[in-house]
């Protein structure tokens, strides 16, 4: 690939053919990544919910942010908010992950925000005020270990969607 050019898809849109690692990284042109996300794809809420926690458990916040981010833009008006908090907890992680405390205690933060119309209820089977919490929590936990130079572990702290937060 041509340094000085970008990768485009059949429409002319920029579209980024280097590999990633598991946190979304890009990855020099020839080495092995981790298969990416399909962009754009529509799912049943329930189905979100599932493969976006596979992606969590599996370390992998970037991806499952980018389910988040495609139920967020294809899903009704009405739970655009929910799924785009869900998609800041994700990233907010990712970023934690990366090494990035100040932008990923931020996204946490500003995800939790974007959750508490969803608070009171358990919309698809999840449980918004405890992942609420947990946001709020590891925020804070991100901002100390990233001023001793540590950085998060995404499958220990990836939260539960439904059910109890870890």
């Amino acid at each position: 690939m041509d340094g000085n050019r970008r990768d485009r898809d059949t429409g002319g849109r920029a579209r980024n053919a280097r590999p990633r690692d598991g946190l979304g990284r890009p990855l020099p042109y020839g080495s092995e990544g981790v298969a990416r996300q399909p962009e754009g794809v529509v799912r049943a809420p329930e189905e979100t919910v599932r493969e976006a926690q596979r992606l969590l458990d599996a370390g992998m916040p970037f991806h499952a942010h980018e389910v988040f981010e495609d139920a967020w833009k294809s899903g009704p008006e009405s739970e655009r908010e929910l799924w785009r908090g869900l998609a800041q907890l994700a990233v907010g992680l990712t970023h934690a992950a990366r090494g990035n405390a100040t932008g990923g205690a931020r996204l946490l933060r500003r995800g939790a925000v974007a959750l508490t119309g969803f608070a009171a209820g358990r919309p698809y089977g999840i449980g918004v005020a405890g992942l609420i919490g947990w946001a709020e929590g590891l925020a804070g936990r991100v901002a100390e270990e990233g001023a001793a130079g540590r950085r998060i572990d995404p499958v220990a702290e990836a939260p539960r969607l439904c059910g109890p937060v870890r």
